[in-house]
């Protein structure tokens, strides 16, 4: 994979989830949860694409960056194969009607799956961009990890399971920062592929051929020269 392909894969895959997500969103009953959508007549479609196509996306970036610089984005490609991994996980097991009871093992695996995604994906943001110079594209991928990062804290505190949500009236709320953590994932995503893989014109370089030695000249010649 060129890191064309691989920006191309990214942005593609994390387009085509933002669009299934959001038809979900719109075109369906209101849930309070993006994975609830999968429980409703019409919705495991677009969730199931939405989830495979953001892991793609995610896979994507993770062989690109194996492409152009395997030994400093080692880290980063572990957690981008996690996030993967989290999210297909979170396809195949879904999760379980309500808020913050968890009754079986299929919405277990489901939740801790999503956990695993969350927080990956801002930490492999963060790991990717740590050194890098301050240029608009790092200042974007750091800025867009502390974002979602952010984000993710506020959610889990607001969400119904922690005891810190009754305190700040979460129940009313928390379903709207889980969406915010989501978009900011995806707009990471596709900030890392835009500048961790600069496509670049291949300058081809053709080998000089050397000089050929003049022949050397006979001594009669160059003494009637």
């Amino acid at each position: 994979m060129t890191p064309r392909q691989g920006i191309w894969g990214t942005v593609l895959g994390t387009l085509v989830s933002a669009a299934a997500l959001a038809y979900a969103d719109v075109a369906l009953p209101t849930q309070v949860l993006l994975s609830d959508y999968a429980l409703v007549s019409g919705g495991l479609v677009p969730v199931l694409i939405g989830m495979l196509a953001l892991a793609a996306a995610c896979l994507c970036l993770a062989y690109g960056l194996a492409t152009t610089d395997p030994a400093r984005t080692a880290p980063t490609r572990v957690l981008l194969v996690a996030g993967a991994a989290g999210l297909m996980m979170s396809a195949i097991f879904p999760t379980d009607p309500g808020t913050s009871q968890i009754g079986t093992v299929s919405g277990e695996i489901h939740r801790w799956s999503a956990a695993v995604v969350f927080t990956s994906l801002p930490v492999a943001g963060w790991i990717l961009a740590r050194g890098r110079r301050a240029t608009p594209g790092w200042n974007a991928v750091r800025a867009l990890s502390v974002a979602a990062g952010a984000t993710l804290a506020i959610y889990l505190a607001a969400h119904p399971a922690s005891f810190t949500s009754t305190l700040i009236n979460g129940g009313g709320y928390y379903g709207m920062l889980e969406r915010g953590v989501v978009l900011a994932e995806m707009a990471l995503l596709i900030a890392m592929a835009l500048t961790a893989l600069p496509v670049r014109a291949a300058v081809r370089s053709e080998p000089v051929p050397a000089e050929e030695p003049a022949p050397a000249r006979d001594p009669q010649e160059r003494l009637a020269a």
